[in-house]
């Protein structure tokens, strides 16, 4: 005979099938799998049954090309294309060479060894200016810095050279920059959800304009928490410290006089003009792995938009991660 049972009642594996099951072996962020456990999700090995595959990297062609109608993975193969950061100033000049009125959101950039020429040329025709040079990969600030002199920079290594954006808009007399967390939930079609929150991150010292005296300087002149938090004058708080939340600088840029609903509509421009270069390399993937996935989106993604403010409240794009 045929047992029933209630709802509460179900047996684990109904529960498991209900909630969901995640494969974590390939991420390395504590975050997620607290989250996927908090939210009741099952956590499987690679080699089980899963509903949803999450991984610090997109997973490879041939497993994309195997996914099942249910099945979803937290990347979009192709999305590279503005998630690093040599790719991203690659399409940012060609787009700004092409259509230089609607790509000026990004500071003049060089990838060198490549553009050495050229960002010679123009270092000979601005002597005062700044750069500053990062790595091709990497986060958290490390390998960048922040130069006026032309024999600080090594024209043979593969560095992205910037021109450093030295008026930026100060928080308390502090330079800041934001990441914006975007999820791009579709990609065919292309749908697009900024969260009307993030953060807010702060230097630690207060900000001068470049010179040979301070250029040296990380904590006036990087925003990276992983920096910043080093420094004694850190400040551990939301409201007014070194790392605060977008909703207090709403607040704050509403309190100074400035047209906060200007910017947000410029940072929502600069997120979709960028999404817009990455978006031929991705659909071209999608459509090769996914064409038969009709109706229940197989990817989406969470990306990180960093954005700097200038004085005068223009949005600069400085990385997607």
């Amino acid at each position: 005979m045929e047992k029933k049972c209630s709802i509460q009642q179900l047996p684990e594996e109904n529960e498991i099938q209900k909630k969901g099951a995640i494969c974590l072996q390939n991420c390395t962020y504590s975050i997620v799998h607290e989250v996927a456990t908090t939210m009741g999700m099952h956590i499987v090995k690679p080699d089980e049954s899963w509903d949803l595959w999450w991984c610090n990297v997109p997973m490879d062609f041939k497993k994309a090309k195997n996914l099942k109608k249910y099945q979803k993975t937290n990347h979009f193969l192709g999305m590279s294309e503005i998630c690093r950061k040599d790719s991203l100033a690659r399409n940012l000049n060609t787009m700004s060479n092409s259509f230089p009125d609607d790509y000026n959101f990004y500071p003049m950039t060089w990838y060198l060894p490549s553009d050495y020429i050229k960002f010679q040329t123009y270092m000979n025709q601005h002597k005062s200016a700044a750069y500053i040079l990062k790595p091709t990969t990497g986060s958290q600030g490390t390998g960048i810095y922040i130069t006026k002199s032309p024999k600080k920079i090594n024209q043979y290594k593969q560095m992205i050279c910037q021109l450093y954006i030295s008026k930026p808009l100060l928080l308390d007399g502090y330079k800041f920059d934001m990441r914006l967390y975007t999820l791009i939930a579709s990609c065919d079609p292309l749908k697009i959800y900024v969260y009307n929150d993030g953060l807010v991150r702060l230097a630690t010292e207060p900000y001068e304009t470049p010179t040979y005296d301070n250029v040296n300087d990380r904590f006036m002149h990087l925003t990276n928490y992983s920096v910043n938090k080093c420094n004694k004058m850190y400040i551990d708080n939301e409201l007014f410290g070194s790392k605060r939340r977008i909703t207090a600088l709403g607040d704050w840029l509403h309190t100074e006089g400035y047209d906060v609903k200007k910017i947000w509509n410029e940072i929502d421009d600069v997120i979709i003009k960028t999404m817009i270069l990455a978006y031929p390399f991705v659909n071209r993937s999608y459509q090769t792995c996914f064409s038969d996935h009709k109706y229940t989106p197989p990817c989406f993604e969470i990306l990180g938009f960093d954005i700097l403010l200038d004085e005068n409240c223009k949005p600069y794009l400085l990385e997607v991660r």
